[in-house]
């Protein structure tokens, strides 16, 4: 893994540093992995998820901004499952769908 050299600094974690696990509405759990974006900015590691608008994290160091970072993408993807749940008709399907 690359290490930020100062502020300003960012590093892409490829194939995807944030990893988490999350169950959906249909009890099944995933393994989602995200791109994490950090950068270095006068003592704390900011971190954003290119695949997930709004998901951000800080941390003192790289592996505590990941943490937050998952965290919040956790937090994301939970509000809109469940938001979708509250639209669904009665009837509707619901299944996983892989991508590989």
């Amino acid at each position: 893994m690359a290490r930020c050299q100062g502020p300003g600094d960012a590093v892409a974690l490829f194939p995807a540093a944030v990893h988490g696990t999350i169950a959906i509405m249909s009890k099944h759990v995933l393994h989602n992995e995200f791109t994490a974006i950090i950068e270095r900015d006068e003592g704390w590691y900011i971190g954003y998820c290119a695949e997930i608008p709004g998901a951000n994290g800080q941390g003192k160091n790289v592996e505590e901004c990941k943490k937050n970072l998952a965290d919040a993408i956790a937090l994301i993807l939970q509000d809109r499952r469940e938001d979708a749940a509250r639209g669904l008709p009665a009837g509707a399907v619901q299944d996983i769908v892989s991508i590989s």
